[in-house]
């Protein structure tokens, strides 16, 4: 028989919590390979107890609430603002705009970025973790062990390998010695080539599948469920078809038992669908589906305009009586 998996459904007075979160819910979609969705009640006790067990801290910050990561790119060519800015003036704006955490990175991983090397990297994002260190939690945003190791040591607390350790051999040792979090990302394919032709036989399928092989390595390497958070990874490896695949049913990544990162913030189809030619004029269509993905529970959203996210989420609080 067909594998099995469970979309918890959002409703507002469901019997159960997900994740010890904001969303309640009652019922799920059965989805299967080549099957339909199916509406039912109940779903075996393992995936009952992955989705309504409280998600453990990240770097201090409560999974119960919504988390705004904001995007620090100490480099010259990311895709959205690449040069535009001094690294550590861009984090400590972040940071007083509300940002809980920041994601430094010094390698581009846009569509048909080049690899950089790791002196170079770490030479970019040193002074800005320093910087930073103490006024919010901090991520690195790599894919190399030498430079995550580089990054903890300067103050960082999560490693963001948008790889999801499929770059670096050594990556989930390190990791695990270092004892901090890990952000495991899906991308089919390398930057160089990875929007170049991505096809899959079931998009929101194969990206679970794929994610729950990195997490069993992760564990296998000594790095416990509770410091892994995950990350779908829209655009990396993906046509706009596949993205809105998984927007549409994203709640079941709750299934894998680990918080929920969404990295959706000025990329290329929300332009294409909200008529945005530059990435800076993308603020309105990321708050949009920032503010879908929190209806299905998702606990980290790391973007580029951070205080528009931090409006919009106080308004969504707000109208949805959160906190009363």
């Amino acid at each position: 028989m067909e594998h099995s998996y469970y979309r918890p459904i959002p409703t507002e007075h469901g019997r159960w919590q997900l994740a010890g979160g904001w969303v309640r819910f009652s019922q799920f979609e059965q989805l299967q390979r080549g099957a339909p969705p199916r509406i039912v009640d109940s779903a075996p006790d393992a995936v009952m107890a992955a989705l309504t067990a409280p998600r453990a801290p990240v770097m201090g910050l409560a999974m119960e609430r919504p988390q705004i990561m904001g995007i620090v790119n100490a480099t010259p060519d990311s895709f959205s603002d690449g040069g535009a800015y001094d690294g550590l003036d861009h984090a400590r704006r972040l940071i007083a705009k509300g940002a809980a955490i920041v994601d430094i990175g010094g390698e581009s991983t846009r569509p048909g970025a080049l690899e950089v090397a790791s002196p170079d990297e770490i030479a970019r994002i040193i002074p800005v973790i320093k910087g930073a260190r103490g006024q919010a939690a901090i991520s690195v945003d790599t894919r190399k062990a030498d430079v995550a190791r580089a990054a903890v040591a300067a103050g960082a607390g999560l490693v963001n390998d948008v790889s999801g350790l499929d770059h670096d051999p050594g990556m989930a040792a390190a990791v695990a010695q270092m004892g901090v979090a890990l952000c495991i990302m899906h991308a089919q394919g390398v930057p160089e080539t990875m929007q170049d032709n991505p096809s899959y036989g079931d998009v929101l399928l194969d990206v679970y599948d794929a994610i729950k092989l990195r997490i069993d390595c992760a564990m296998a390497a000594g790095i416990p469920r509770n410091r892994i958070v995950i990350d779908p990874g829209i655009g990396f490896g993906k046509s706009q078809a596949h993205n809105l695949a998984i927007l549409r049913r994203i709640s079941v990544y709750h299934g894998l038992g680990c918080a929920v990162l969404l990295g959706v913030s000025r990329k290329r189809f929300i332009g294409a669908i909200g008529g945005a030619e530059r990435a800076a004029d993308r603020a309105a269509g990321t708050l949009a589906v920032t503010l879908a993905g929190v209806a299905q529970g998702i606990q980290i959203h790391r973007v580029h305009d951070v205080a528009d996210t931090r409006q919009g989420l106080a308004l969504w609080r707000a109208v949805a009586g959160e906190g009363e």
